[in-house]
């Protein structure tokens, strides 16, 4: 495998976790990030169900243990700050809406770039520019204008993927847009939170606030139903005016929280979308993670598939090369689609179209936690989110 040379744009999640794995075969891997270094901050992430099986077996699950938020529950509020539920980490467990192992998607990050540092080639502050595929591998383009050739270009770039778009064509052949945004972003932590979150609910919005690093900080978010809307996903000033217009007149603390925006060091923003391909490779290009089956981050399970799928690929690469890319196609499709199933689903109902509905929402998040209701509950998201046998590939 040393003489089998693998490209993986994209340094999040996704392409370091394949790195993992693919350097534990002996493949010669590379990196390609268009950030000038691995991005810190961001939304938390959860490992539900069959990732915590795959993390295990990394040997990497006492450090991500160590770098989570360690949030054990959240309290939803109405407009005046009044208690309308509660919701746990142990809920369901620990599968629930606060997964058991939660954690920012830079402290997740900055985990996986440790661990396969030494064995992989980052390359940070640049891109794929252009692919060249013959019939024994690829000839890539970078935009510093450099030239290499890879047996294998895996494209784990999210959810505006590159990659997908030189390979496979424009973005919107592929992105399905579910109807709502969300926002992330780092504010000081005035509300004195500690291992746990606030949320508040408002007709077709939401807002909330949760402790992150020991409670020296906090992690605000914002949510909003709406159509889709044209915008650049790089122009971050644009997408602060957006958050700005959605959450006008909005109560509870989310006037001081907009105050906080041009504050904020690791603002993101993006539509709540996925993507829906017939294949996720073309002969010595294949995709993984949101770039191939973004299942959105109203499913919570994001970073499991990309967890569960960058092992897949691993395993299959390293089994047969000619057929790996097809192979873990094959082994992942019901999964990921039972997943989106799922995101899908949930899109219908994250945000309350009246008052009454909101009120309705609370009633039914109260009676989830009575004992026969978690236990229905419970039972469906583990159907989903343990919905694959792991392969055991030993190479």
């Amino acid at each position: 495998m040393a003489d089998t040379k693998i490209l993986i744009s994209g340094a999040s999640v996704a392409g370091p976790a394949l790195a993992f794995w693919l350097t534990r075969y002996g493949f010669d891997v590379t990196i390609v990030e268009r950030a000038p270094s691995p991005r810190p901050g961001g939304q938390a992430v959860d490992l539900r169900g069959t990732a915590r099986e795959v993390a295990r077996r990394m040997g990497l699950d006492d450090r991500i243990r160590a770098a989570c938020t360690d949030t054990v529950g959240e309290t939803l509020v109405d407009r005046k700050n009044r208690t309308k539920a509660t919701l746990r980490a142990d809920d369901f467990g620990g599968d629930g809406v606060l997964a058991e192992i939660e954690i920012l998607r830079g402290d997740l990050t900055e985990v996986l770039y440790e661990a396969t540092r030494e064995q992989t080639e980052y390359v940070f502050g640049d891109r794929i520019t252009a692919l060249d595929e013959r019939a024994d591998g690829v000839d890539v383009t970078f935009a510093s204008g450099t030239r290499r050739t890879f047996d294998v270009v895996i494209g784990a770039d999210g959810l505006h993927s590159g990659v997908r778009a030189l390979a496979f064509g424009e973005e919107s052949r592929f992105v399905r847009h579910l109807g709502s945004y969300l926002a992330f972003f780092t504010v000081p932590n005035r509300l004195g939170l500690r291992n746990w979150a606030i949320g508040f609910d408002d007709v077709g919005r939401s807002a909330g606030i949760r402790a992150i690093r020991d409670g020296g900080e906090a992690m605000a978010y914002f949510g909003f139903a709406s159509e889709k809307v044209d915008y650049d996903h790089r122009d971050i000033e644009a997408q602060k005016a957006l958050v700005r217009g959605f959450a006008a007149g909005m109560e509870w603390e989310a006037p001081w929280l907009l105050e906080r925006l041009d504050d904020a060091p690791d603002f993101y923003f993006d539509s709540c979308a996925q993507v829906v391909m017939e294949s996720w490779s073309r002969g010595r290009i294949g995709l993984l993670g949101d770039a191939a089956f973004c299942p959105s981050p109203l499913s919570g399970q994001g970073t499991s598939l990309a967890f569960v799928g960058a092992y897949v690929l691993a395993g299959e690469l390293a089994a047969d090369l000619d057929t790996g890319l097809k192979r873990y196609e094959s082994v992942m499709r019901e999964f990921v689609e039972n997943t989106q199933a799922m995101g899908r689903a949930n899109a219908e109902t994250i945000f309350a179209k009246s008052r009454t509905a909101l009120r309705t929402r609370y009633l039914m998040m109260r009676a989830m936690r009575l004992k026969p209701v978690a236990a229905l509950a419970s039972r469906k998201m583990r159907d989903v989110v343990n919905g694959i046998d792991l392969p055991d590939y030993r190479h």
